[in-house]
């Protein structure tokens, strides 16, 4: 995404909100699309911090029925964390493995290895969100308690040392 002078990007400082054009399977889960957003060394993964739970997570959210999976992702990686992106390849699907609140709330991930390109200072949630890089294993103990996300970060090809 192409940056002005002050480092911000072209694109919407809104993010999207509600649930109206969100995308669930056959099997009512909703679907979820996210990124593992790395340097271009691989050492290091950027983690968002939940407005929801305390923590860590990686970016992510709803995939919306007007685009592809992979533009929701990179979407997410935007809004969430202020970063533009280049997608390298699919981790797959990630089942939800966390008890759900209700019979209905389900999710099945959708994740993409990622390359960062650029950092923006402005972006749509940065004042309801910080942003931090972490090596593999700070990172895979800062989402133990988020078994899905570790999964995605496992699969990925980060360097691990």
């Amino acid at each position: 995404m192409p940056s002005d002078t002050n480092g911000t990007s072209d694109r919407s400082m809104h993010s999207r909100t509600g649930r109206s054009n969100q995308r669930y399977n056959a099997a009512g889960e909703r679907l979820v699309a996210g990124v593992v957003p790395l340097t271009p060394d691989q050492n290091c993964v950027l983690l968002i911090q939940s407005t929801r739970r305390k923590g860590w997570v990686l970016p992510k959210g709803g995939w919306e029925s007007d685009e592809t999976c992979e533009q929701a992702a990179t979407r997410e990686a935007w809004e969430e964390g202020g970063i533009n992106v280049r997608i390298d390849f699919s981790l797959s699907s990630i089942k939800e493995k966390r008890a759900p609140k209700t019979s209905k709330e389900r999710s099945v991930y959708y994740f993409y290895q990622c390359t960062v390109l650029e950092e923006c200072d402005d972006w749509p949630e940065r004042h309801k969100r910080e942003r931090k890089w972490f090596t593999y294993s700070a990172a895979h103990k800062a989402l133990e308690t988020r078994p899905e996300l570790q999964e995605a970060l496992e699969r990925s090809t980060m360097n691990r040392s």
